[in-house]
Order: structure tokens, then sequence, then C-alpha cells
């Protein structure tokens, strides 16, 4: 049996790393997950990816689109689909200003982070606008001027400069 504090922590599963890369992002904020129990099963055993997913809001319903949570290798004929559609648990205020937002500023939902806390998967999603490819060349470029104004900075105090 596990004890609160076992829960307390919040243990990631999942990060979209490529969503920072692809598009601006904007507000975020926390969503619950309903999930079957072999899904949760093989969330706990660390497997998921985030990569191609978004999210859509259909009848003032938020739902989490291609995300892949692979099967659960003890499981049986009750295993789930590996990419169905998961709804996800939010307030109406938010769901409704999120649908909002989507419809008028040409914007889309992606899911950045998936992790259990206090015992409870969630996902964290946020509000994006996508990136031309000049603009990830141009982040890609700050980037590198970042790294090497902290490697020279470094020499420096090392006295290597």
């Amino acid at each position: 049996m596990r004890r609160e504090s076992d829960w307390s922590a919040d243990k990631v599963v999942a990060r979209n790393r490529r969503a920072a890369h692809d598009y601006h992002l904007e507000s975020g904020l926390e969503a619950g997950l309903v999930l079957v129990g072999t899904e949760v099963k093989a969330l706990r055993a660390g497997r998921a990816s985030l990569v191609d997913g978004f999210v859509e809001i259909d009848g003032g319903e938020a739902w989490l689109h291609a995300v892949n949570i692979p099967s659960y290798a003890q499981g049986s004929w009750t295993n789930h689909a590996a990419k169905r559609k998961r709804k996800l648990l939010l307030h109406r205020v938010q769901i409704d200003k999120l649908e909002r937002r989507v419809r008028e500023g040409g914007m889309t939902i992606v899911p950045l982070s998936l992790y259990f806390s206090g015992g409870r998967a969630k996902v964290e999603i946020a509000l994006a606008r996508g990136k031309k490819s000049w603009d990830k060349r141009h982040s890609l470029a700050e980037r590198e001027a970042r790294r090497e104004i902290e490697r020279a900075a470094g020499r420096r105090l090392k006295g290597r400069a």
C-alpha cells in the first residue's frame, strides 16, 4: 500500500521538447487526464510520447489526440489502443477561454509534459502559435550565441582568455 508521502512528488513521465522548437508558447495550464487501467500502468512504467500530440475542443470538451501511450506488457485483452483520443479534465471557464483563443487567434493547444501529481495523471498544456522556419533558425542562432558567451566567460574566469 502506498503512503500519501510517496505521491506528493511529481513524477514526470514524458516531455515534449519539440514544442518549444516548433511553437511560440504562451499561457499554460494543468489538466487532468481520463485513462483506463492499462494506460495508468504503462505510464507508471515510464512509457509515453507527446511528440505529435495536440488538443482539440469538441462539443465543449477538451480531447488529447495523437499521444502515444504504448500497450502495457503484462496486459491481456483489456489493453488499450496506443493512440486513442483521451478526455482532458478542465473547468468550463478554462475550456471556453481556450476555445475562444484558438478560434480567434489562429493558435493551437499542445501538450508540454505528462506527469503524476498526487497519484493522478496530469498533462501540462499550452496555447501555442506555430513558428516559421526563419523563427526556428533565429532561435537556434540565439541559443548558440548564448552558449558562446557562457564559454567565453568561463574561459575568462579560469584565466585562459
